[in-house]
């Protein structure tokens, strides 16, 4: 029978391995293979699964080949020294069960292995929870500061979450940050959206959507599916708003997202000059507000009922039936009462310049031009970060009816006018010298 030196040899030249090869597949000094080699010593049992891969071995076969050991061989006697009958008889049953116990204490070695691969994680439950409470408190600050105060924040944190997704974590801390940085593209969407960068907005929305997908929230796809309507509609596709708003209700299982997916869908449809849509999404919108009972996260993430007599009195207004005017007037003064007794926090200073100009063209339907200067001259007068790209269409959208014939020689008029035309040639929010990617 070949030693065992000649047999590893042989095997390892048979796989095209030579020794320093062989020893840099293991990851071990040349001088250890050598020892193997020359019977001087012998694989650690948790090695023997790698050098049998890099032979090209089972571990069966590899025991096999190191059981043809000359120290194993030395310790046999001689047949000239002992008699025949005294000669140990060997027990195949018995080496085959040793090399079985081996084999499985090296499937053990491997396991725990396996477990300190499985148990070692680059983040913690209190890590997960402090970047819960920062991203509550953005989605909060959002809603009344001006968002050239947090988009550095907002970046640098998203890409913070996106480093640790990088690395290795339990299965349920992984699905975690999956949610987090779903919720975080989703304040990068709304950053691009308030300055207008509209193809930015649609490309961090989906990346939100594919990270509420691996999070498997049904929460944060509903209300992902809101913010691209959001995008569509004030890319004045009211066709495509209207429908991913729809796309988004059957995810719609908590909280206030289906009161706002139907206040968009009413907001599209009546853009759209569609009614019974829209006046059917609005009377929707109240009854699911009604049965709201969970609790959202703050901010931009939960839908107050402010915000949603806001969106009805876009809506009421844009169907232009002096009923429905009637109706938006007194939805949009609801919005800016509700808003404005609402702690400071609170108050959206985005919703409360639209419900003012909502009003404005109220009054400007009905004629009231006295009405249509006092609610415009507070939109006027907000400070210019304050003055969102969806501000900013608003305010061009009401010159362009300020400059119809029918208020031709109105000395109001043309002096509203004016004071639009300057306001939209002044810089309003502007763009940050670097958004989140």
């Amino acid at each position: 029978m070949a030693s065992r030196r000649s047999r590893l040899i042989q095997r390892r030249e048979a796989v095209g391995h030579t020794q320093e090869s062989l020893a840099e597949a293991l990851d071990v000094d040349r001088t250890t293979v050598g020892r193997w080699e020359s019977g001087r010593g012998a694989p650690q049992p948790w090695m023997r699964p790698k050098l049998a891969r890099a032979l090209e071995l089972s571990v069966d076969q590899l025991a096999d080949l190191l059981a043809a050991s000359p120290a194993a061989a030395k310790a046999v006697p001689p047949l000239s020294s002992v008699g025949e009958a005294s000669l140990p008889v060997p027990d195949l049953r018995t080496e085959r069960h040793n090399d079985l116990v081996m084999a499985v204490a090296t499937d053990s070695a491997e396991s725990a292995f396996f477990l300190r691969f499985a148990s070692a994680s680059n983040v913690d439950d209190t890590l997960l929870e402090q970047i819960d409470a920062d991203i509550a408190r953005l989605a909060g600050d959002y809603v009344s500061k001006p968002v050239s105060e947090l988009f550095h924040d907002i970046g640098t944190l998203r890409r913070g979450v996106f480093d640790l997704l990088r690395g290795r974590q339990h299965p349920y801390q992984t699905s975690h940050l999956y949610l987090q940085a779903g919720r975080l593209c989703g304040l990068a969407t709304h950053v691009a959206l308030d300055l207008g960068q509209y193809t930015a907005a649609a490309t961090h929305s989906r990346t939100a959507w594919r990270c509420a997908e691996s999070a498997g929230h049904n929460g944060l796809r509903a209300w992902i599916r809101s913010v691209q309507s959001l995008i569509a509609y004030w890319q004045q596709d009211h066709r495509q708003a209207a429908e991913l708003a729809r796309a988004g209700l059957p995810y719609a299982d908590s909280g206030t997202i289906a009161a706002r997916l139907l206040s968009l869908e009413a907001r599209a449809t009546a853009a759209l000059g569609d009614s019974a849509s829209a006046l059917r999404a609005v009377e929707a919108a109240e009854a699911a507000r009604s049965t709201v009972a969970a609790v959202d996260l703050p901010g931009v993430f939960t839908f107050p009922e402010a915000k949603q007599w806001t969106y009805a009195g876009t809506a009421l207004l844009a169907l232009g039936a002096r009923s429905h005017v009637n109706r938006a007037i007194e939805a949009s003064s609801r919005a800016i009462d509700l808003y404005e007794s609402a702690p400071r926090q609170e108050q959206s200073s985005g919703d409360l310049l639209a419900a003012r100009l909502d009003l404005a063209n109220a009054h400007l339907a009905h004629g009231d031009l006295d009405g249509v200067q006092e609610k415009l001259s507070v939109v006027l007068d907000a400070a210019p970060d304050r003055r969102t790209a969806s501000i900013s269409s608003r305010l061009r959208a009401l010159s362009t009816r300020l400059a119809e014939p029918a208020y031709a020689g109105s000395p109001i008029v043309l002096s509203l006018r004016e004071n639009v035309r300057e306001a939209c040639s002044r810089p309003a929010l502007t763009n940050p010298p670097e958004l989140p990617q």
